[in-house]
């Protein structure tokens, strides 16, 4: 089968690797991109249909797994400081765009050559992370 000239070619929807958990800083990227995602849900789903549609239920499934993986993000950050020597400022800063609507994702190119760094074996233990 040929492709036609000027055919479209679908894009992947996410980006390469986010998914990946066979290194800590993989681990740390893949939790803060699905944190992230949840924190949209939250805010673009769940609160809406709770407030315009009269189901609190939504907020509360949906508020619960975001906690968690809110949770699961700030110790994924605390094994970067702690264990790989990122600074305490990497890791205020990462917590903080936590908190930001999208702020994950703004943090995601940086946290991609942190796992590039680490398979590298550099490590991608700079202080200033």
């Amino acid at each position: 089968m040929s492709v036609a000239r000027g055919a479209y070619t679908p894009r992947p929807m996410l980006p390469p690797g986010v998914l990946r958990l066979d290194t800590p800083p993989a681990r740390l990227r893949a939790i803060a991109f699905i944190e992230g995602l949840s924190y949209l849900v939250l805010l673009g789903v769940a609160m809406p249909l709770k407030y315009l549609a009269g189901m609190p239920m939504a907020v509360r499934v949906v508020g619960s797994l975001h906690g968690l993986l809110f949770v699961l993000l700030m110790l994924a950050i605390a094994e970067g400081w702690l264990r790989r020597g990122k600074s305490f400022g990497w890791a205020v800063r990462l917590g903080v765009l936590s908190l930001i609507p999208l702020g994950t994702f703004f943090a995601d190119r940086e946290l991609a050559a942190d796992d590039e760094a680490f398979r590298s074996g550099s490590g991608g233990g700079s202080a200033s992370g």
